[in-house]
Order: structure tokens, then sequence, then C-alpha cells
């Protein structure tokens, strides 16, 4: 009954199939684009810890104004459902920063990525079990693609880097975390939320859990410091959170959470070229080729899905 509720879900909020994936795709390009901000905000002294606080206080702010101003309605949740939104915020948000940036200071930054893109595996399986989403060969195929892509754009395999029980369950409980976003926003669809409160309740619950380890003066010190400051913070939160987040949360209603997850694998795509192109990082031959595996991943999930959509439909 949930696999059903969920297919009909994108014919009654008028989000296609065709516009959901251009809507997580967009969410993963935008993703791709944070080391833009992130990078700025480090030189400004603030810490990682201090940057999360900084994406999830700010962006409920700015969420919480959009629903005051377009539909007021979209604030209210049931009680009973504050589970999905401490599963997205804390469980997802919270818990995913909070082992990845604990890899990365044990590891290298390429270990670390490639342990983070685990997420799609993670999806699929829990998804399977949890909404009846189907473990297709081009599914598996697409993910298999996508991560060989990944280890190739990050240059794992010439690192020589030696993997610790430590280092592995770290980076797989980030990759878990990132994964449960998919996971607890679908909970929250099938319950009738629109993607708008959805993105505020995450929010809400993610600076709640990160204010914990946050220094929140030196955050609001540093946002405040000059217009640029202010305008940096403003425009990292709307670039690398706001917009992909409703975008991706949107796109969960048209597209199964398996797919969207190899979809969304665009993010470190993207994230390399921006650093190739901004920061003059190397390219190499094998990054080349690992994009064009991640590209190629993504085409042959979003072909699939097109064709069982047309003989669903036909």
């Amino acid at each position: 009954m949930k696999q059903g509720n969920d297919n009909r879900t994108p014919q009654k909020r008028g989000v296609s199939p065709l516009a959901s994936r251009f809507l997580i795709l967009t969410a993963g390009v935008l993703w791709g684009c944070m080391g833009l901000f992130v990078r700025p905000l480090d030189a400004r002294g603030l810490s990682a810890w201090e940057i999360v606080f900084l994406r999830a206080s700010l962006t409920t702010v700015i969420l919480f104004a959009i629903a005051t101003v377009c539909n007021r309605a979209k604030l209210r949740v049931r009680l009973r459902d504050l589970w999905c939104f401490a599963g997205t915020g804390l469980l997802s948000i919270v818990f995913f920063n909070l082992c990845y940036f604990t890899a990365i200071t044990i590891t290298s930054l390429s270990v670390a990525a490639i342990l983070l893109y685990t997420a799609p595996a993670f999806v699929m399986v829990i998804s399977a079990f949890a909404f009846r989403e189907k473990l297709t060969p081009r599914k598996i195929i697409s993910l298999a693609l996508a991560f060989l892509g990944l280890v190739l754009v990050t240059g794992v395999l010439g690192g020589g880097e030696r993997l610790t029980p430590t280092v592995l369950f770290t980076g797989l409980g980030a990759g878990l975390g990132y994964a449960l976003y998919s996971v607890f926003g679908r909970c929250a669809i099938l319950r009738g939320y629109d993607s708008l409160t959805i993105s505020f309740y995450t929010f809400l619950f993610a600076a709640a859990g990160t204010a914990v380890f946050a220094d929140v003066s030196a955050v609001v010190c540093v946002a405040c410091a000059s217009p640029s400051n202010a305008l940096l913070a403003v425009a990292f939160v709307a670039v690398s959170t706001v917009i992909p987040y409703l975008t991706y949360t949107a796109g969960l209603r048209g597209v199964e959470n398996g797919a969207a997850s190899i979809i969304a694998a665009i993010e470190p795509v993207v994230a390399t070229l921006n650093g190739i192109l901004w920061f003059r990082e190397k390219l190499s031959v094998g990054l080349v080729f690992g994009i064009a595996l991640v590209l190629g991943g993504i085409v042959l999930c979003n072909t699939g899905t097109a064709a069982a959509e047309s003989e669903k439909n036909g």
C-alpha cells in the first residue's frame, strides 16, 4: 500500500518524473558548489562545525520567512510525525556531519569522500525493505559505474592509504547518515508534507543538534563582521542549502530513492570541476574518465526509469 501511495503522489502534486529528475540533478549541482563558499568561510576563521551551524540556523530562518510570507499552513505538523524530521535533521544531517568531519581528520579527503558515497547503496537497500523499491540490474549497474567513477575522480586507488576499522566505520557512518535524508524525507512525503515543511523542520532539528558542537558567538561575530561576510553567509545558505534541499525533496515525489541518490552523485563531479576552474586543481586522465563514468551511470539510471515509465503508461 505504501508503494501505491508513493506512485500516486507525483500525479496529485503535479510533479512529473522528468521534472523530478531535473530537480534532483539541480540539487546535486548546487551541492557541488558548496566548496566555493566553505573555503572563504574557513579563511574567515570558522571551524567545520561552526559552518554547519551557520548553514542549519540561517536556513531555518530563511525557510521560516518564506513559509510565513507564502503559506503559514506549511509550518503546521502533527506531533506524531516529528520523528520524520528528527530523522532528517538529527540522524541524517547532524550524524552525517559528525561522522564525515571525524573521517576527514583521520584519513585523506579522497578516502572519506569514497566512503561517504556509499550512500546510494544504503539508500537502495533500505528503500527495498521500507518502500518496496525494486533492486533492478540497471540500478545496480548504474550504481557500480557511478561509484567506480567516484573512485577515479578522487584518485583514491593511487593514494596507498590504509583503511583502519575506525576510518571504515566513521566513513560508512557518514554514508549511512547521508542516505537517511532520502529515507526519512520519503516518510514525510508519504504523510502528505510539502518540501518546504520538510526542509524547515529538518534544519530546525539540525540547528539545535549542531549548536552543541559549535561556538555560536563566533558564528555571529564572523557573519556580522562586515556586509561582505553577511552576503557570503546568505549566498552560501541560499545556493548550497535552501534551493537544493527544496528541489531534492520535491524531486523525491516523482523518482524512487535509489535512482535519486545516483542522480545526486553529480555533486562530487561538480565539486571537482569547480576545484579545477576556480582553485587551479589538477586535471588528469583518470579524473576525466571518472567523470565520464559517473555521468554514464546517471544517464543509464535515467534511461531505465524513463523506459519503465513508458511501459507503465503505455
